[in-house]
Order: structure tokens, then C-alpha cells, then sequence
């Protein structure tokens, strides 16, 4: 099964908690993601009416539908326990903090589901300092071989 993962997530933003929701697809959508036709650019989440929904989240139409085909950028709704919502939109009122979509993949069950973590965004000095660990940890991997 696909699993689609957001690469720049963790190289933009501090990640602090991780929660995973459930997506409202429609029928259409669902065969482009288990194909992993699906883009996570310039994706973020935000709550409305004390629902959390995600923007921007492009998944590509399916290429057998008809008519009744699905927008590929249309705001999707996430599913999370009411408490969850109230914790996630309390820390989310705190200056600096944003949901961001880590990656989608199926259940067990076949259900859709999205984990989104609640992260601080990154500064550029510390951007640098990420890409300074990673090459000196490939540098690590590479002599001890």
C-alpha cells in the first residue's frame, strides 16, 4: 500500500506532537492515493467551526471518473476525538504553532488516514543546523563502513 510521506515538513518546522486522523474523501479520491498521486505543497491545516480541515492538499483526479470526478485541491475535512480537537486548537492559539501534514497512508481496515504533527516553524540559522547534522551523519555512516 502507498504511503505518502511530506518530506519538507521536518525540514521546516519543529515537530512537537504527532496525532493521526481520519480523512473525508470522496469516491474518486481514493484510488489516486493508494496510487500515490498525491502532493502535500503548501498544505496546512486550520479550524473552522471547531473542525479541523486541510488546504491545499492536491490529489489527482481519477483517471477512469466521469463526471463526478472530485476537485483535486478542494478542502478536505480530518476526523479526531472532540478532545483532541480542543487540546490541538489551544496549542494552535499560542503564537508560533501550526498543523502540519506528515504523511497519508491506509489502516489495517483500508480506511485513509493522515498523521499531522503540531510543530513550531524553523528559523533559517536553524535550517542550516539541520543540514550541517545530516551531512556530518552521513559523514559517520560512510567511515564507519
Amino acid at each position: 500500500m502507498a504511503e505518502i510521506r511530506n518530506r519538507s515538513a521536518y525540514f521546516e518546522f519543529f515537530i512537537e506532537d504527532k496525532y493521526v486522523a481520519g480523512l473525508v474523501l470522496a469516491g474518486t479520491e481514493v484510488k489516486p492515493l493508494r496510487a500515490g498521486k498525491a502532493s502535500f505543497n503548501d498544505s496546512y491545516c486550520y479550524f473552522h467551526k471547531g473542525e479541523l480541515w486541510i488546504k491545499s492538499l492536491h490529489i489527482a483526479e481519477y483517471s477512469h471518473g466521469t463526471s463526478n470526478n472530485h476537485n483535486p485541491l478542494r478542502e478536505r475535512k480530518l476526523l479526531l476525538h472532540k478532545k483532541e480537537l480542543k487540546k490541538i486548537e489551544a496549542r494552535i492559539k499560542e503564537k508560533g504553532y501550526t498543523m502540519v501534514p506528515l504523511r497519508i497512508f491506509f489502516s489495517e481496515k483500508g480506511l485513509a488516514k493522515m498523521e499531522l504533527g503540531l510543530g513550531k516553524g524553523k528559523k533559517i540559522y536553524d535550517k542550516r543546523e539541520t543540514i550541517k547534522q545530516r551531512d556530518s551523519d552521513r559523514e559517520m555512516k560512510r567511515f564507519l563502513k
